[in-house]
């Protein structure tokens, strides 16, 4: 395998453990970090560490996004991703050569080709794709094993409207390992990363609260849910449940869902996860019902008139007269 530029902005867990695991499959890699104390600590580790990328001499790279995205609130704080993403920008400016930008760090949907792309641009003075080659490759990293998940991924995303971004990175980490998914819209790449992140959290809630109701009991969860994740079809099939836009209905799941959650106030039991989940389906059922309707309604009406368009020239055959379309 060639051996690869690469700058990791932002040298954090992510950034290290990126950068790490390239550095270690023999690639050349220059971590940047604005915090002096952490730049000290990678160089004490023998790696190339610095507080600013310069890219004035540099070769072509590729250049991985592994900024802190925070929440604040119920929003992300990409004040720091906005600034480093700018730094890069006005490094693009000093350079010759085509560098391809990684956005690795976690992300709202749309930012790679919204907030990146916009501030690429304009600190560069280039055009996305063009003067340089921007992408979305999520991480799937967890803290207390990061260096081992990026050596052995279980699942790499890959997206990019540029099919050599693709490619170039596609070469990169196949040799990983792991199945390796590309798409042409980094911002289905964006959604995967959290929709991955929202699931785990979902499930967890999920068998918290069932832990209230099982305490309330008297009941051990422990060999409950290790019986369901067995038995659930939603646990041991990857395809079931996975179609957006169709409520759930026929018998077992509207009676346990809604009958559960009588059941649970009964033994005085909040379970404000399962509520939601009645009322989610109870309005996906709604709009769906609304959109049969009104597709129902315009069939009907496209057959009458379909139907009086044939009597109407019929007519006009017999009549010897011609139709004419409306101009």
């Amino acid at each position: 395998m060639q051996s690869s530029r690469i700058f990791i902005v932002g040298s954090g867990v992510v950034g290290a453990a990126t950068g790490g695991g390239l550095r270690e499959a023999g690639h050349d890699v220059t971590f940047i970090d604005i915090n002096e104390a952490r730049v000290k600590e990678l160089t004490a580790r023998g790696w190339d560490a610095r507080t600013e990328i310069d890219l004035t001499d540099e070769p072509e790279s590729l250049i991985f996004l592994t900024l802190p995205t925070p929440h604040e609130g119920h929003r992300y704080d990409l004040s720091a991703f906005e600034a480093g993403t700018a730094s890069v920008g006005r490094a693009l400016k000093g350079s010759a050569a085509r560098h391809t930008v990684v956005v690795r760090s976690t992300v709202p949907p749309g930012t790679t080709e919204g907030l990146v792309k916009t501030t690429l641009e304009e600190n560069s003075g280039m055009v996305a794709n063009e003067g340089f080659g921007l992408a979305s490759n999520p991480e799937f990293l967890r803290a207390v094993s990061a260096a081992e998940d990026f050596a052995n991924p279980w699942m790499t995303i890959i997206a990019s409207r540029d099919p050599q971004n693709v490619e170039r990175l596609r070469e990169l980490l196949s040799p990983f390992g792991g199945e390796l998914r590309t798409f042409s819209d980094p911002a289905e790449a964006e959604f995967i990363k959290a929709a991955h992140n929202i699931f785990n959290a979902t499930k967890i809630s999920f068998w918290n609260e069932m832990w209230l109701v099982a305490q309330k009991l008297g009941l051990d969860l422990d060999p409950i849910a290790a019986t369901v994740a067995r038995s659930a079809e939603g646990s041991i099939n990857p395809e079931y449940g996975i179609r957006g836009g169709a409520p759930y209905g026929g018998v077992c799941l509207p009676k346990d869902t809604c009958g559960f959650l009588g059941f649970a106030k009964t033994i005085d039991v909040d379970m404000p996860l399962l509520a939601a989940v009645v009322e989610t389906n109870d309005r996906l059922a709604a709009i769906v019902s609304e959109e049969v309707d009104t597709a129902t309604h315009a069939a009907t009406h496209a057959q009458l008139r379909m139907a009086a368009s044939g009597k109407e020239t019929a007519a006009a055959g017999a009549s010897g007269q011609q139709q004419h379309e409306p101009a």
